[in-house]
C-alpha cells in the first residue's frame, strides 16, 4: 500500500509540474496576444518615430531650394589613359570596324585635326523654370539645373528666357528647348 501512496504522490506532482507549466505557456501566449494587438496603436500614435519623412513643400509648384546638379555623361572609351606605355601605340579604334585614326598625320602639307561630333541630338527636354532653376528630362533621369550648369547635349545652360508666355532655355550652342 505504500507504493501504490508513493505511486499517487508521484502522479500528483507531475500532474502539478503539466498545469504550472500549461499556465505558463497560458500567460505567455496571452501577453504576445497582447503585445501583437496593442503594437499598431503605438506605431499609430507614434508615427514619428516610424513613419516616412517627407519633405515639407506646401502646395505651390515652386521648386525646392536645392543647389543645381551638373549633367555628365562620359563614355569609357572617351576618358584619358595616363598609362604612358600605351600613348605610343597608335590610336586603333577598340569597335569592331578596327579602323585607324589619321590624326597626327599629314595630309597635303598640313597636319589633320578631327573632330567627331556627338551622333544625334540630345533628347531632353525642359519640365518647369522657378527661381532661376529649370528642372529638365532626358532618357537617363530629371535633373535641377541653373544658368551655368552643364547639360545633357554637353553644352552649358546660358540663359532661362519667358517667350510668348512659355519658358525658354537656351544653351551655349545656341540651341533653343521651349516648355511645351
Amino acid at each position: 500500500m505504500a507504493d501504490f501512496d508513493d505511486e499517487r504522490i508521484a502522479s500528483l506532482k507531475e500532474r502539478r509540474k503539466a498545469a504550472i507549466l500549461d499556465r505558463l505557456l497560458t500567460f505567455t501566449g496571452l501577453a504576445l496576444a497582447g503585445a501583437a494587438a496593442f503594437f499598431p496603436w503605438y506605431v499609430f500614435f507614434n508615427a514619428d518615430k516610424f513613419g516616412i519623412n517627407v519633405a515639407t513643400s506646401g502646395n505651390s509648384r515652386e521648386l525646392p531650394d536645392w543647389p543645381a546638379r551638373n549633367v555628365f555623361s562620359v563614355s569609357p572609351l572617351a576618358m584619358v589613359n595616363k598609362n604612358e606605355a600605351d600613348k605610343k601605340a597608335p590610336p586603333i579604334d577598340p569597335l569592331t570596324t578596327a579602323t585607324v585614326s589619321d590624326l597626327g598625320k599629314e595630309r597635303d602639307g598640313r597636319a589633320i585635326q578631327e573632330d567627331q561630333p556627338f551622333p544625334g541630338k540630345s533628347s531632353f527636354r525642359l519640365l518647369h523654370v522657378s527661381n532661376g532653376r529649370a528642372l529638365i528630362e532626358d532618357p537617363s533621369g530629371m535633373y535641377v539645373v541653373r544658368i551655368g550648369s552643364i547639360l545633357p547635349d554637353e553644352s552649358r545652360l546660358a540663359t532661362l528666357e519667358q517667350r510668348d508666355g512659355k519658358w525658354v532655355i537656351v544653351t551655349s550652342k545656341g540651341e533653343i528647348y521651349q516648355n511645351n
